[in-house]
């Protein structure tokens, strides 16, 4: 088979089905994953799919997101990394503000054990569960609108919770991140409260895996001048991480075998 008629059949399949992997469309065509890979990369140019870690998702705009339980499979063990070196940025005894998404709920799981006697803000469901009967931890859940598939708290009651405190340390998850355009969502409900919490917080740190470095989405949550850390598994030669690193954000970046490097301006 062409490498055009390929390319098209893919085309076709990512659009009906939303997300496919490179290995199950290397199997299918009797190809390595390297030439899928180029595949993905020459419909993306076109406009066709985005990249994400491991294979594509239709694309479909700026505003379009995955659904939260095929997000929250991709990359575990990568995250897991990235969660574990955002812990230890905390500091014991903080007021930390853990928001939504898979990546800052890998971090919840990575507080557990630790004895930080946090107070934990947040308007993730799924980061309260977690953290509920951690020991000397303390979790407030913010009022607001439940999102379908998200489990996190969305509208003016949210955003208005966080007029309320005034927080130690913000942990981001985030839809891009970009250093000229800095971090942005996908749901301008979600980018509203993510707005709220950074006012809120006297740092800002972002938890973002590579496929998050140099994406911009519908919604501005912050400009890049305002991230203190960025914590992720992408190479610390990106143009983002270098981008971020030259105006004086402390990047950690986290390898496959959990070294990392820490940089600053």
């Amino acid at each position: 088979m062409e490498a055009k008629e390929r390319r098209a059949l893919i085309e076709q399949r990512i659009h009906a089905e939303g997300e496919l992997d490179f290995g199950s469309l290397a199997a299918e065509f009797a190809v390595s994953e390297m030439t899928i890979r180029r595949d993905i990369e020459t419909l993306e140019n076109k406009g066709v799919v985005k990249r994400v870690l491991g294979g594509a998702i239709a694309y479909g705009g700026k505003a379009y997101e995955p659904e939260f339980e095929w997000r929250a499979a991709q990359a575990s063990a990568e995250k897991a990394h990235i969660a574990r070196a955002a812990v230890e940025l905390l500091l014991p005894n903080e007021t930390v503000v853990l928001d939504s998404g898979s990546t800052v709920l890998a971090v919840a799981r990575a507080i557990k054990g630790r004895g930080l006697g946090l107070t934990i803000i947040t308007p993730s469901i799924l980061v309260a569960l977690e953290l509920a009967n951690e020991p000397d931890t303390t979790v407030i859940l913010t009022g607001g609108k439940v999102r379908p598939g998200e489990l996190s708290m969305i509208g003016a009651e949210a955003e208005d919770a966080y007029l309320l405190y005034n927080c130690d340390t913000y942990v981001m998850g985030i839809a891009g991140v970009d250093g000229r355009r800095g971090v942005s969502e996908y749901s301008r409900e979600e980018g509203a409260v993510k707005r709220a919490a950074a006012r809120a917080s006297d740092r800002v740190i972002v938890v973002a895996d590579e496929t998050k470095l140099g994406r911009v989405q519908l919604m501005n949550v912050a400009p890049a001048k305002d991230i203190t850390a960025l914590v992720t598994d992408g190479d610390p030669d990106d143009p983002t991480v270098v981008a971020l690193r030259e105006i004086g954000v402390q990047v950690v970046c986290v390898q496959s075998n959990e070294t990392q490097e820490e940089t600053r301006a």
